[in-house]
C-alpha cells in the first residue's frame, strides 16, 4: 500500500507539473506570440488578427485554453531571441540561432544566452542591474522578465533574494584582502564569472553556493525589529523597473502565480513557523509601489491579501513592528493600496442584505490586512504606555438573578471583560496608548464599506464570533463614529430586552413583581434628590437593574416615555449637578470647562451616581450638556493625565510650566521656586502640597524641573481627584462594562457619543427631514418655515433643536441623521407648534404668514417646558 500510495503521490506532482508548465506556454504564447508573423492560431499573439488583452485577461484565457487542450504553436525562427513560452527549446538553440543570424559572432552584438539566468534562483539588486544593463544594449528585455517572473512567483526565491549583507570589521576587510590575493587566476575567474554569487560573509558563501546563509549574520537591525531583506535594495529596484510597462507586467503575472502557493504554504505547512524569513515574501511584494494601480485590483492584490491574511499572529506583530519604521509616507501608501481594493470591489459590486460584504474575501482580508497597518501607525506615532489608570476598583458585585441566569442558560457571555484584540495584545500596546499617529486615524475609515454594510448582520457575527463569519466591528479603525454607534445601539438594545425577558422568567420562578424596565418617578422641583436616590438604592441592591431600559416619569405630567421624557430628565439632571453652586465641579470661564472639584464636600458616592447618569445616557443613546476635557475620556478609557493634557484642562498652569521648561536663565536663582505647590479650597484657604517628601526644602533647578513639571501634572490631574474620579468611573463602568464601548471607540469618540457635535448644520437637516399629513418640501407653509430657521441666531438654533428632539446637540454623524419629521397640525390658528421628542416630530399649523410662523415658533421654542397628552 505504501508503495502505491507513493507512487501515486509522484503521479500527481508530476501531472501538477506538466500542468503548469502547459499553462504557462499559453500564457506566453498569449502575450508575446510565437514570432511566425504569419500564425493562423487564433489564441496566438502572433496571429495577424489576434486582439491584444490585459495580463489578466491573458492569465484566465491560459487557464480555458489548457482547459480545452488548445492547439499550442511551435517556436518559430523568425522571433527575436528566443521565446519565454518555449524555455525547453530557447535553452538548446539560442547560442547556435544567435551566432548564425549575422554569419559571425559578434561579443557585443550578442543578447544574453539563456545560460546564464535559468539557474538563477533568487536576486540581488547588483544582478538586477547587471541583467537590466544587458537588456537595455540589446533592447531586449524577455531574459530580464523571464527571472522576474521566475523569482518573484516563487515564495521560496523571494525569501532567498534581496538579503542584507553583513557589514564587515576593518580587520575582517584586511583578512579578506589577503585571501583574495593569495587566490590563483582560474578561481578569481570563477568568481567573477558567477552570476548567482550574493555579497556575503565568506563564511556563508563557502557553505553554500545555492543561496545566502540563513543565519543571523545577514539580518538587518531596524530598531528593536529584525528582518534579513534589504528594503531600501527592494526600493531601489523597484523604483529602476516600474517605469518599464514589460517589465511591471512581469510583477503582476508572478504575483497572480505566486499568492495562492503562498496561501496554500500559509494555512498547510506552517512555513513561518519553520523559517521566520518567510515574512520576506510580504516585505518584498507590499514595496511595490504600483499595487493600488487598476491592473492590481482585480485579481492580484486581492489573492495577496488573502495570502497576508493567513500570517500567524507572531508575523503579523513582526510585520507591524518592521512596518511602524516606515515614516508617515509609506505608511500612507500602504493605507492607500488596501483601501483602493476595499473601495473598488465595494463600488464594483452592488452588496445588499442578501449579497453581504462580509462575504466578500477580498474585502475581508484588505480589511485585515490593513489592521496590521493600523497597528503599525499606531506603533510608530507618539506613544504613551506608561501612564495608565490603575483599575483596582473593587469589582462590580454580581445580582442574585446570576444564579438563575446560569440555570436558564443565560450566564454573560462576557464576565471575562471587554474583548481585546489578539494582535494588540501580542504588540503590548492599546490604540489608546497613541497620542499622536504617524497618518490620522480618520484616514483608515473607508466610508463607501460604511454606506453598504448591513450593521444588524454585522453585529450578530460579532457576538457569535465564529471563523466562517467576519464582523467588521472587529476591525472598528474602518468603521466611521455613525456605523459604529449603531453597532453599540444594537448592543444596547439586546441587552435591554435580555434583562427584561431574565426578569419576566425570574418572576415566575419566584413569584416575584414583574419589573423589566429601569423606572424613574421624579419631582421637577427635587429632581436630584429622587433621582439619585433611586439610583443608588439600585446600585447597591441589584446593578444589573442599571441595564434596563430606561422609563422615566414626571410626578403630575402625562407625558409617556418613549424617549423624549428621558431626554429632558438627563437635561435637568446635568444643570443641577454641574451647577457649580453645588461644589462637585469647577468651572473654567475661559475654557467653558468643568473639572473635578479636590475639595468637594460630597462623599463618593455621589460621584458615583453621577458616573451611573453619565453611562445611562450612553446606554440609552441620549445626548448630555456636558463640559470635560478630554482628559476626562482618555482617564475612563485607562490613561492617566499627563502635563499635556493640562493644555486642554488647565491651559494657564500648562503655559506656566511651559515657559518653565523652555527657561534659558537660572531656574533656581531666577524663579526660586520648590517642590512644595499651594492649592485653594473651596472658602479660598490655601493648602500645601509636597511634589516630594520634603518638598518645600528641594529647590527646582534647570537639572530637575522636567521631573517637577511631570510631578505637578500628576498631582492636578490624577492624585488630587483620585477619589472622585475612581467613583465617577466606578459608576459609568456598572453600566457599560459589558459593552463594547471601550472596544470600539477612541477618547474623542467617546466625548462625541455623550455630548454629541457641536456642529448645527442645518442645511443637512432640511435635507433629511421628511413631511406628513399633506405637507411637502414644496409647500408654502414649509418654505417659509426653513426660511425662517435658517434667519435664526445661534442660541435660537439650539432652542429650537432643544424643542423639537429633546436635546440642542447634534447626534453623532450631525444634523443630517435626526431624521426630523414636519407634520401638519391643523389650518391657521393661533395655537403654538408642538412637538413629540421621542420621535422627532414638529406638528405644524398652516400659518398664513411668515410673520405669524416666526412669532408662533419663537414664543413656543423660548417658553416650552413640561410634558402632556395631545
Amino acid at each position: 500500500y505504501i508503495k502505491k500510495h507513493g507512487c501515486y503521490t509522484f503521479y500527481n506532482e508530476m501531472k501538477r507539473a506538466a500542468a503548469k508548465h502547459l499553462i504557462e506556454r499559453y500564457y506566453h504564447q498569449l502575450t508575446e506570440g510565437c514570432g511566425n508573423e504569419a500564425c493562423t492560431n487564433e489564441a496566438c499573439g502572433s496571429s495577424p488578427g489576434f486582439q491584444r488583452m490585459d495580463n489578466n485577461a491573458a492569465a484566465i484565457k491560459a487557464l480555458e485554453l489548457y482547459k480545452n487542450n488548445a492547439k499550442l504553436c511551435d517556436p518559430h525562427p523568425s522571433k527575436k531571441g528566443a521565446s519565454s513560452a518555449f524555455p525547453e527549446n530557447s535553452a538548446k538553440g539560442a547560442h547556435n540561432f544567435s551566432a548564425c543570424s549575422n554569419g559571425k559572432m559578434n561579443h557585443k552584438d550578442l543578447p544574453p544566452t539563456r545560460e546564464d539566468f535559468r539557474d538563477l534562483n533568487y536576486l540581488t539588486e547588483e544582478k538586477v542591474y547587471e541583467i537590466l544593463s544587458l537588456c537595455s544594449e540589446t533592447e531586449d528585455y524577455s531574459p530580464l522578465i523571464r527571472v522576474i517572473g521566475r523569482v518573484f512567483s516563487s515564495a521560496e526565491s523571494l525569501v532567498q533574494s534581496f538579503r542584507k549583507a553583513k557589514q564587515h570589521t576593518k580587520e575582517e576587510l584586511k583578512s579578506l584582502q589577503a585571501k583574495d590575493e593569495d587566490k590563483d587566476e582560474d578561481e578569481k575567474e570563477t568568481a567573477s564569472g558567477s552570476s548567482t554569487a550574493m555579497e556575503v560573509e565568506p563564511e556563508a558563501s563557502a557553505s553554500s553556493g545555492d543561496g545566502p546563509s540563513h543565519g543571523e549574520n545577514n539580518v538587518q537591525k531596524l530598531g528593536p525589529v529584525e528582518v534579513s531583506v534589504d528594503i531600501d535594495a527592494v526600493r531601489r529596484v523597484y523604483e529602476r523597473l516600474l517605469s518599464n510597462e514589460k517589465i511591471e507586467a512581469a510583477f503582476l503575472n508572478a504575483l497572480v502565480y505566486l499568492s495562492p502557493n503562498v496561501e496554500c504554504d500559509l494555512t498547510y505547512h506552517s512555513v513561518y513557523a519553520a523559517d521566520p524569513n518567510y515574512l520576506n515574501v510580504f516585505i518584498i511584494v507590499m514595496e511595490n509601489s504600483n499595487l493600488h494601480s487598476p491592473e492590481y485590483l482585480e485579481i492580484a492584490l486581492p489573492q495577496f491579501c488573502k495570502a497576508m491574511s493567513k500570517l500567524p499572529l507572531p508575523a503579523l506583530a513582526k510585520l507591524a513592528r518592521l512596518w511602524s519604521q516606515y515614516g508617515a509616507d509609506q505608511i500612507r501608501r500602504l493605507v492607500e493600496t488596501f483601501q483602493q481594493l476595499i473601495t473598488y470591489t465595494v463600488i464594483s459590486n452592488e452588496f445588499s442584505s442578501d449579497n453581504l460584504v462580509n462575504e466578500d474575501d477580498g474585502v475581508v482580508a484588505a480589511t485585515k490586512c490593513l489592521k496590521i497597518v493600523y497597528y503599525a501607525n499606531v506603533l510608530g506615532g507618539d506613544l504613551d504606555t506608561d501612564h495608565n489608570e490603575d483599575d483596582d476598583d473593587e469589582p462590580i458585585p454580581e445580582s442574585s438573578e446570576l444564579t438563575l441566569q446560569e440555570l436558564l442558560g443565560e450566564e454573560r457571555r462576557n464576565k471575562k471583560g471587554p474583548r481585546v484584540d489578539p494582535l494588540e495584545t501580542e504588540l503590548g500596546i492599546r490604540a489608546s496608548d497613541c497620542r499622536k499617529p504617524l497618518i490620522t486615524f480618520e484616514d483608515f475609515i473607508n466610508e463607501p464599506l460604511n454606506e453598504v454594510l448591513e450593521m444588524d448582520k454585522d453585529y450578530t457575527f460579532f457576538k457569535v464570533e465564529t471563523e466562517s463569519k467576519f464582523s467588521f466591528m472587529t476591525c472598528p479603525f474602518i468603521l466611521n463614529a455613525v456605523t459604529k454607534n449603531l453597532g453599540l445601539y444594537y448592543d444596547n438594545r439586546i441587552r435591554m430586552y435580555s434583562e427584561r425577558r431574565i426578569t419576566a422568567l425570574y418572576s415566575l420562578v419566584q413569584g416575584q413583581q414583574l419589573n423589566p424596565y429601569l423606572r424613574l418617578k421624579v419631582r421637577r422641583d427635587h429632581i436630584i434628590d429622587d433621582a439619585l436616590v433611586r439610583l443608588e438604592m439600585i446600585a447597591m441592591e441589584n446593578p444589573a437593574d442599571l441595564k434596563k431600559q430606561l422609563y422615566v416619569e414626571f410626578e403630575g405630567e402625562q407625558g409617556v416615555d418613549e424617549g423624549g421624557v428621558s431626554k429632558e430628565f438627563f437635561q435637568l439632571v446635568v444643570e443641577e449637578i454641574f451647577n457649580p453652586d453645588i461644589g462637585m465641579f469647577t468651572y473654567d470661564e475661559r475654557t467653558k470647562l468643568f473639572w473635578f472639584n479636590p475639595s468637594s464636600f460630597e462623599n463618593e458616592g455621589q460621584f458615583t451616581l453621577i458616573g451611573i447618569v453619565l453611562g445611562l445616557a450612553i446606554y440609552n443613546n441620549c445626548i448630555l450638556d456636558v463640559h470635560f476635557p478630554m482628559v476626562v475620556y482618555r482617564k475612563l478609557m485607562g490613561k492617566k493625565g499627563t502635563f499635556r493634557d493640562l493644555a486642554d484642562s488647565h491651559p494657564v498652569l500648562y503655559q506656566s510650566l511651559k515657559d518653565l521648561l523652555e527657561y534659558e536663565g537660572n531656574v533656581e536663582d531666577d524663579m526660586m521656586i520648590t517642590f512644595q505647590i499651594s492649592q485653594t479650597d473651596l472658602f479660598g484657604n490655601p493648602l500645601m502640597y509636597d511634589l516630594k517628601e520634603g518638598g518645600d526644602k528641594i529647590p527646582v533647578t534647570n537639572e530637575n524641573r522636567k521631573d517637577f513639571v511631570a510631578l505637578y501634572a500628576e498631582y492636578m490631574l490624577n492624585k488630587s481627584v483620585e477619589k472622585q474620579f475612581k467613583a465617577f468611573r466606578r459608576g459609568f463602568h456598572m453600566v457599560t462594562n459589558e459593552s463594547p464601548l471601550k472596544y470600539l471607540f477612541r477618547p474623542e469618540e467617546i466625548e462625541l457619543l455623550i455630548c454629541g457635535s457641536r456642529n448645527l448644520d442645518f442645511q443637512a437637516l432640511e435635507d433629511s427631514t421628511e413631511y406628513d399629513g399633506g405637507y411637502n418640501k414644496d409647500s408654502r407653509i414649509i418654505k417659509d418655515f426653513w426660511e425662517t430657521v435658517h434667519s435664526f441666531g445661534q442660541e435660537q438654533k439650539r432652542l429650537f433643536l432643544q424643542f423639537t428632539t429633546g436635546t440642542d446637540r447634534a447626534p453623532v454623524g450631525g444634523l443630517g441623521k435626526l431624521k426630523m419629521i414636519i407634520a401638519k397640525n391643523g389650518p391657521d390658528s393661533d395655537r403654538l407648534p408642538t412637538s413629540h421628542t421621542c420621535f422627532n416630530v414638529l406638528l405644524l399649523p398652516e400659518y398664513s404668514t411668515i410673520e405669524k410662523l416666526r412669532e408662533r415658533l419663537l414664543k413656543a421654542i423660548t417658553y416650552a417646558k413640561g410634558f402632556g397628552m395631545l
